[in-house]
């Protein structure tokens, strides 16, 4: 497998990532197989050849059914809106191809498990653009913790915050509304420190949560006087409890001035302490309870070459990556999964659609607590374990079906789970 052909849906901020990164993998990774950039689709169809041309795909169209059908494309990138994400990705993993696509996976989770169920029965393989995982400080942040620089994992905690909300003026749009965002900040932004949490220290077993919707309505565009009710939640924290027994804590807002993109964690450990900012992404924060109690303190590891694949960017520690980089190691990840099918002990997803149903269950359990007031267990059968092999085993679906076993949602309010 020399090449495979690249379809892309949507032009906007993470359709120029995608775009970006398919130019760049192959020149930075090498091992790879070559992206041809085949056609790109927008909407408007004016847009669509002016990005073509910009991105250096070789047609455009505005019928996104266009890329799907077309046989010189093996990946479809889906960039398009929260709602558009289904119905694409069915569409795509029919014809046989591979799919990436943002997050957050879906729109609801009836739509998540949807595309989850065509993914297990399909020939294609998944993958979904959660790329603050691929960030070489987490990934030495694992090995450390899986080494066990820091001892036995006693907590979690994570903050996401931003300020895209924070003004109260902002025009209502269709981020407010339930039909067509789905969920506000949990969609947003906390399936992002979910992610995080399950790469680092594995699945929560169960949450009780709160959310807020700091501005009810907002100014609709255009028309003085009038205001539209914002349907979804702008702040959403959550305690949380780990499958392997420790706690965890996860807050979110979009309405948080001055925050960026303050994607941060902290894991306590009974022997040190590891602490994260995405806004300043190439340091991670060490703590260990070692030495003569008077020099003891934090110290800062700016990643480099050691923290694999930073070498592949820069050959100088410290000079730093950056967010589109981390969207190149997922394109080349997504590579190496495809050119792996098959093949014993080859690369297997970070975060395929069958791992991206169990964020969708966390981040609706989060607004289910929520509402009921009640704690939501979240029932983590045995593929948890075994999913990259299982998610593409016509049995895993049987084996998993909430609705064969007697469960709904993989959820249950306040009641004991049997856990397998």
């Amino acid at each position: 497998m020399t090449s495979l052909g690249i379809g892309l849906i949507g032009t906007g901020f993470m359709g120029k990532c995608h775009a970006l990164a398919w130019h760049a993998v192959k020149g930075t990774f090498g091992d790879v197989p070559t992206p041809r950039l085949e056609i790109l689709c927008d909407l408007d169809a004016e847009q669509a050849k002016l990005r073509a041309d910009q991105f250096g795909f070789g047609r455009a169209t505005a019928n996104w059914r266009d890329v799907i059908n077309d046989p010189k494309v093996d990946i479809v990138s889906i960039t398009a809106p929260n709602s558009d994400h289904r119905e694409m990705a069915l569409a795509a993993l029919a014809a046989g191809k591979h799919v990436w696509c943002e997050k957050p996976m879906a729109l609801t989770l009836a739509d998540a498990e949807a595309m989850a169920a065509a993914a297990a029965k399909a020939k294609g393989r998944t993958l979904l653009g959660y790329n603050y995982a691929q960030n070489p400080a987490i990934g030495h942040a694992k090995r450390l913790i899986e080494g066990g620089e820091i001892g036995r994992v006693l907590h979690f905690r994570g903050t996401v915050d931003e300020d895209y909300m924070a003004d109260g003026d902002l025009p209502w749009s269709w981020r407010c509304r339930l039909e067509t965002a789905g969920l506000g900040v949990l969609g947003d932004i906390m399936c992002h420190l979910v992610s995080i949490a399950l790469h680092l220290v594995g699945p929560i077993e169960s949450v009780s949560a709160d959310i807020d919707t700091a501005y009810k309505r907002r100014p609709v565009p255009n028309e003085p006087g009038k205001t539209g009710e914002v349907e979804n939640e702008d702040i959403a924290q959550a305690v949380v409890r780990f499958k392997s027994g420790f706690t965890g804590v996860l807050a979110a807002s979009r309405v948080a001035w001055g925050r960026k993109n303050h994607l941060a964690w902290e894991v306590h450990g009974s022997r040190g302490n590891l602490i994260c900012d995405q806004e300043r992404m190439n340091e991670l924060q060490l703590f260990t309870a070692e030495g003569a109690e008077g020099t003891r303190g934090f110290r800062t590891i700016l990643t480099g070459p050691l923290h694999q694949p930073y070498d592949r960017f820069c050959p100088a520690p410290g000079h730093g990556l950056g967010f589109n980089d981390l969207k190149v190691m997922e394109a080349a990840h997504f590579l190496r999964v495809i050119t792996a099918q098959g093949e014993p002990g080859g690369e297997t997803p970070l975060i395929d659609f069958a791992r991206g149903l169990y964020i969708e269950r966390v981040i609706h359990g989060i607004a289910e607590s929520a509402t009921s007031g009640k704690w939501v267990r979240f029932v983590l059968l045995f593929f948890f374990c075994f999913w990259s092999a299982m998610a593409y085993h016509p049995l895993f679906f049987f084996f998993c079906s909430p609705k064969i076993r007697g469960w709904s949602a993989f959820a249950d309010h306040d009641s004991k789970v049997q856990w397998t």
